[in-house]
């Protein structure tokens, strides 16, 4: 089959199973909460996915995705809720959502975007630690921003007005305040994490993104051959930051979630969960940012329904004073350290579980041709035949007749 005709199908294939995963979700999973993680879970990947470009491709160390995914939830809040009052309201249909989710996608990731120019245009030019403290300063600002804003005031100006508007700690729940059309089914949610996990395997075998690679293991020498770390450094937190903006606006509209984005969503530990997600499954691997964003989310989880066992309330109520949510962290963190004491590198490192290297055709190594036995003059003298094979004469005789170069 032709490669154009393949992907056509492939194409088609994948389209195929996110329409008959929003008409057959439910039936799939018939508890809510299940299906509000599972989704939650694909959300978290394509935040991993994004961070993944500037923490693993580009070697740089942001813990402030969770601003960028913050702004993208805000935007994301305000463009759907202000499109289904113009559609009348009621409850978000399927084919509404053709109009609501491709214009709430696009306003986040550019805003998301615009906000990681202003930042990453100064930033970048830090390294390790310092560039650290910037990203987190920034989604700390972000979030305590509209934390702090005052609701409901007369003379707060134009700016307070604006920052009031969006709920202050209680959350933005919709122009009306009736809630956030839940618009982002599974075929959103799951198509959004097929289009970033194409884009972030695209761009890492691309030449961009070797050139993200050599930076991380050299600026210097890649600089010395051309390669301009700036520029390269910002259009890559660019990317990382509307790809956070992307999962922000899903978040924000997920279908069996929250109605009501509140800045306590945006913490460091989102910040931290995204960062373990990338480094777990293998910094600068695609598929292992899959599989971390899964892993953690599920892990999560798992050790939350832990505590509704017989034998941990039995625990609580012998000792009041545990803390069984501090505990949980404490679990959470011992199962992140063994992890990385037995797999510095993540599960993968930086390969990944469909290397192209795998499908290529082995083909048996091509080694040097067997040397021609020499004839010495005293064999050729006593009439000895030459090995098959060989062309008679001596080697002496071979090597004394001159080339045609020597003829000139």
């Amino acid at each position: 089959m032709p490669r154009p005709l393949q992907r056509v199908v492939q194409a088609l294939g994948l389209l195929g199973v996110v329409v008959a995963l929003e008409f057959g979700f439910e039936t799939l999973l018939p508890d809510a909460a299940w299906r509000q993680l599972a989704l939650f879970a694909m959300v978290n990947v394509i935040a991993a996915l994004s961070l993944n470009v500037i923490n693993g491709m580009a070697g740089q160390f942001s813990i402030g995705h969770a601003g960028f995914v913050g702004i993208g939830a805000y935007t994301g809040a305000i463009v759907a809720g202000n499109l289904h009052q113009q559609l009348g309201g009621g409850d978000p249909l399927f084919g509404d959502s053709f109009l609501v989710m491709p214009a709430a996608l696009a306003a986040s990731g550019l805003v998301a975007a615009l906000f990681g120019l202003i930042v990453g245009l100064p930033s970048l030019r830090l390294r390790g630690d310092y560039l650290a403290i910037v990203t987190l300063g920034f989604a700390e600002i972000f979030r305590l921003t509209i934390a702090t804003a005052t609701t409901g005031g007369a003379d707060q100006g134009t700016v307070g007005r604006l920052l009031g508007a969006l709920g202050g700690p209680i959350g933005y729940a919709g122009p009306d305040d009736t809630g956030i059309p839940q618009y982002a089914g599974p075929f959103w949610i799951f198509g959004a994490v097929v289009v970033a996990t194409i884009v972030a395997w695209r761009l890492k075998f691309s030449g961009w993104g070797r050139a993200l690679r050599a930076l991380r293991e050299d600026e210097i020498a890649s600089a010395a051959v051309g390669v301009d770390p700036t520029r390269y450094k910002v259009t890559s937190f660019v990317i990382s930051a509307a790809g956070g903006g992307v999962a922000g606006a899903l978040l924000s509209s997920m279908r069996d979630g929250n109605p009501t984005v509140q800045p306590d969503q945006f913490t460091f530990a989102y910040s931290f969960d995204a960062i373990t997600m990338v480094i777990l499954g293998g910094s600068g691997s695609v598929t292992g940012s899959i599989v971390g964003g899964v892993l953690v989310t599920f892990t999560v989880k798992l050790i939350e329904q832990l505590q509704g066992l017989d034998s941990v309330l039995a625990l609580k109520a012998a000792y009041p004073a545990l803390d069984l949510n501090a505990l949980r962290m404490v679990i959470y963190a011992a199962i992140l350290i063994g992890l990385m004491i037995l797999r510095p590198e993540g599960l993968f490192g930086e390969r990944e579980l469909f290397d192209r290297r795998w499908a290529r055709k082995k083909r048996p190594p091509v080694g040097p041709a067997e040397p021609i036995p020499a004839t010495t003059g005293a064999e050729a003298a006593a009439g000895a035949a030459p090995p098959e094979g060989q062309p008679p004469g001596s080697a002496l005789e071979r090597e004394a007749k001159p080339t045609g170069r020597e003829l000139e």
